[in-house]
């Protein structure tokens, strides 16, 4: 397991759905836990401002849920940074999908009962939780959706396939967060609970620090809560579990 760098000198990096809250059937049916809010605000202040949340969302959406409690927000797999609750949000020089993608999705999502498209500033997702007979057909389609087209790509996740400008990955956006103050100068932990995340582990460790998967370390959100609120509580790194 990797090692965790000195409290008084890390950065967190955590992503969110499936990390920090438990899954739900449909994106906009997630509960924040309560006090989630005030316990990253406690971290973020102890870490001197370096906790950031990397996530597939809309950094709106995290607004909505967490408030200004994380210190930065990378959103869209990297497609959109605030590197500060008062920073402008920041996009790489990345594509749109075409609207006739958006419309063969909409199409495809109501084939199947309880499917749900996302749509995303520079992609989208269909999501298959509440319709798991669709993973392939969704797969089969949008694979043939993509064709050869460059500058996209199809990404799995939890339940869900989703397209998204090449360029675009958890990886990037942590290269990018540990670039600027008050993350620069400070080692990462990444934490992240599916493939999505791997690429923001991988940076992590290649800056030096640690990447850890929620089922292999903490099992599941909650044992990533328990860690964070010890870790808190004490002002330095909890054993890991």
């Amino acid at each position: 397991m990797d090692a965790l760098p000195p409290f008084h000198r890390a950065a967190l990096l955590l992503d969110m759905d499936g990390t920090l809250i438990d899954l739900a059937p449909a994106p906009d049916s997630v509960i924040v836990p309560p006090g989630l809010p005030e316990l990253l605000r406690t971290l973020r202040d102890a870490l001197g401002g370096a906790l950031a949340i990397v996530t597939g969302r809309p950094i709106e959406t995290i607004d909505r849920l967490l408030g200004d409690a994380p210190g930065a927000v990378a959103g869209e797999h990297g497609g959109a940074i605030r590197h500060s609750p008062d920073a402008t949000v920041e996009r790489p020089n990345l594509p749109s999908p075409p609207d006739a993608w958006l419309a063969a999705a909409e199409a495809l999502v109501q084939s199947f009962p309880g499917a749900l498209l996302e749509r995303k500033a520079r992609g989208f997702g269909l999501h298959y939780r509440q319709a798991p007979e669709a993973k392939e057909s969704f797969h089969a389609a949008l694979t043939s959706l993509l064709g050869t087209a460059s500058g996209f790509e199809l990404h799995p996740a939890h339940m869900l396939w989703e397209v998204r400008p090449a360029g675009a990955d958890k990886g990037g956006a942590v290269v990018a967060l540990m670039q600027r103050p008050p993350f620069a100068g400070r080692v990462p932990i990444f934490i992240g609970d599916d493939v999505t995340d791997e690429d923001g582990m991988r940076e992590a460790r290649k800056l030096g620090g640690a990447g850890y998967r929620v089922d292999a370390v903490f099992r599941d959100p909650d044992g990533v809560r328990a860690w964070l609120r010890r870790s808190a509580e004490l002002g330095n790194w909890a054993t890991l579990p």
